[in-house]
Order: structure tokens, then C-alpha cells, then sequence
């Protein structure tokens, strides 16, 4: 499942997450972590090796639930994204989306064409349902999700705490496939 794109003048491929790409995703995911609020981490907090990337890309490829994907211009990284499922009877129906894509490369659909990738995989294999957690602040995220079908199910109030001291709402969505 290797797919090629081209955007506004740059051919980048979206393809399953290899094992040898575990430096170079420790590496990319500190430094997505600092360029913006975005995300629940700041730069360092919860970081990852090479090691635990190695273990992350091993566990997901084994689980049928789960999903890795990397974007890369010219075989370099610029964005991955993972949707993580689980085996509880209960919640086996539904996998967890999450995405991060370097701010440099922005506006090229990265983001968008992880999202459809993970999508189609998620609708060919059975999950019935992807949810994700976006800040209420990152507004070109979520008219992406909703664009592709997804819906706001919940506001989880004052959630984060960002730089500028005050607290911001964490919206949750959902999107559920017949």
C-alpha cells in the first residue's frame, strides 16, 4: 500500500511505516513537537527512541487493528500518522487517529491524504468506527475531519493548559462507517 501524490509542485508518497524508519520518526516527532500547541506534547515530554518507534512499527504491522503510515518528499519523513485499535470485544470495532505533519511542508494535502489513506484502510477492513482529539484552536484541522464525514461527539472543557496560561477545549469527533 504505497501510494504516490503530487501537490502544488512536490511528489511526496504515503506508505506503511518501516522498521529502519524508527530514527528518523524519533527525530521527526521531537521536532513536530515544538513547532506548535497543537498536540498534547512539548518538545521532549513523552519522548520516543529509535527503539520504542522500532517496537511501536512491530506491534502495529502485527495488529490487525492498527495502521502506521509515513509521508515522505524524497525519501524524507515530513509527516505520520497511526490509527490504533485494540482487541476488547467492546471497542474492537473502533480505531483512534492521530496525525502530525512538519510545519515546513503545510498546505501540500500531507495531512489530508495520510487521513483518506487511513480512511479507506479503516473502511476495508471492518472498523465501523475512527475517532480523534483536535484542539479547539487548530480550526483547519477540524473543517479537514469534517470534510471527511467526521463529527463533533463531545468538548472536553478547559483540557489543555497552552504557553499563553490560559486553558483551551479539546474537541472530540468521531466518524462511523455502515
Amino acid at each position: 500500500m504505497k501510494k504516490r501524490f503530487y501537490v502544488k509542485g512536490i511528489s511526496y508518497t504515503v506508505r506503511p511505516a518501516l522498521e529502519q524508519d524508527a530514527k528518523e520518526l524519533s527525530a521527526l516527532r521531537l521536532q513536530i513537537d515544538g513547532e506548535t500547541e497543537h498536540l498534547d506534547r512539548e518538545k521532549g515530554e513523552a519522548f520516543i527512541d529509535a527503539k520504542g518507534f522500532e517496537e511501536l512499527i512491530k506491534k502495529d504491522r502485527e495488529h490487525q487493528r492498527s495502521l502506521f503510515l509515513v509521508a515522505a518528499v524524497h525519501d524524507r519523513i515530513v509527516g505520520f500518522s497511526r490509527c490504533e485499535g485494540n482487541e476488547l470485544k467492546r471497542t474492537s470495532h473502533k480505531v483512534e487517529f492521530g496525525v502530525c505533519v512538519l510545519k515546513d511542508v503545510w498546505g501540500y494535502s500531507i495531512g489530508r491524504n495520510l487521513l483518506k489513506e487511513s480512511i479507506f484502510w479503516a473502511d476495508s477492513t471492518g472498523i465501523k468506527k475512527m475517532t480523534l482529539c483536535v484542539l479547539e484552536t487548530n480550526e483547519r484541522a477540524i473543517r479537514l475531519y469534517q470534510q471527511q464525514g467526521f463529527e463533533i461527539e463531545g468538548i472536553l472543557k478547559k483540557d489543555k493548559l497552552l504557553s499563553d496560561g490560559k486553558y483551551y477545549n479539546t474537541i472530540v469527533m468521531g466518524r462511523c462507517h455502515e
